[in-house]
């Protein structure tokens, strides 16, 4: 039992070892990070968009700094400029490199750590972590707008008013509601090319739907889930995909049910 005590004891020990070797680590980089020469640039009023400590020049108030920063030709202003955003991004990469080390410190220290990094950098430069952070976000967003943007259908010339929309030379077809596409793009066929079968091109009005149709003009061929959507009988319906039709819009049987369920009488279809 005192052996295994003394193991206990050791362990203990070893671990407190550890935690403290971990925030000597935080403690001399947040050390670094708010040197004199870094702090000095933060504890005076802003002067044309720069921290200038009036401290770390004596007799030099902030009225004075602002007229001297003033006199100074404009590429010098620039130098200074670029010092201080050099200061707040050195500060920055600090912050993210003691973060990462917070992860080697045990894990009741890790969290402590990173906000006593944090309270550092807000004290040295004030509002550079929220500034940093909404660049990050912008940032983000862009990329994510853009693989969205990737991901979206290329929706070609069919008008945002349309509720479907037919590419011919494309094959497919879908529906959409304010140009979202909300069904699809799916396969299809149409009607083949010559000027008796071809499907008409621009805009057309839903007119009617029958669920059960068949076609008197071609001996009672089914036409399940027809949509018609010209004065001449064209239609979206189930039929096979793979054939051409004599202008009809050929649907699987799931895209026609859906297309017959969501299309209604006044919608435009666009076909080009």
């Amino acid at each position: 039992m005192g052996w295994l005590k003394l193991r206990q004891t050791s362990r203990s020990r070893t671990c407190k070892r550890r935690g403290a070797r971990g925030l000597a680590v935080i403690a001399a980089a947040v050390a670094v990070a708010a040197s004199p020469m870094t702090a000095a640039a933060q504890s005076s009023q802003p002067v044309a968009g720069l921290n200038l400590s009036s401290s770390s020049l004596p007799g030099l108030g902030s009225s004075q700094l602002a007229a001297t920063f003033g006199e100074l030709p404009a590429h010098f202003q620039a130098q200074i400029e670029d010092l201080r955003r050099q200061a707040r991004d050195q500060a920055w990469d600090n912050r993210i490199w003691l973060h990462q080390q917070a992860a080697s410190l045990p894990p009741e220290l890790q969290e402590p750590a990173r906000q006593l990094v944090d309270r550092v950098v807000d004290v040295v430069h004030p509002g550079l972590i929220a500034q940093k952070e909404a660049e990050l976000a912008r940032a983000r967003a862009a990329v994510e707008k853009r693989a969205e943007e990737s991901r979206r259908p290329d929706t070609g010339p069919c008008p945002a008013a349309a509720r479907a929309c037919i590419d011919l030379a494309g094959g497919r077809t879908w529906l959409q509601q304010g140009g979202n596409v909300t069904y699809g793009p799916v396969p299809m066929s149409a009607g083949a090319p010559s000027p008796q079968t071809a499907t008409s091109k621009g805009a057309h009005i839903v007119n009617r739907k029958v669920k059960d149709e068949i076609s008197h003009e071609f001996g009672g061929a089914p036409m399940p889930y027809s949509v018609y959507f010209t004065t001449n009988g064209i239609a979206f319906h189930q039929g096979n995909v793979n054939l051409l039709s004599h202008g009809c819009i050929h649907l699987n049987r799931q895209d026609a049910a859906a297309y017959f369920d969501q299309l209604q009488v006044g919608d435009m279809v666009y076909v080009y």
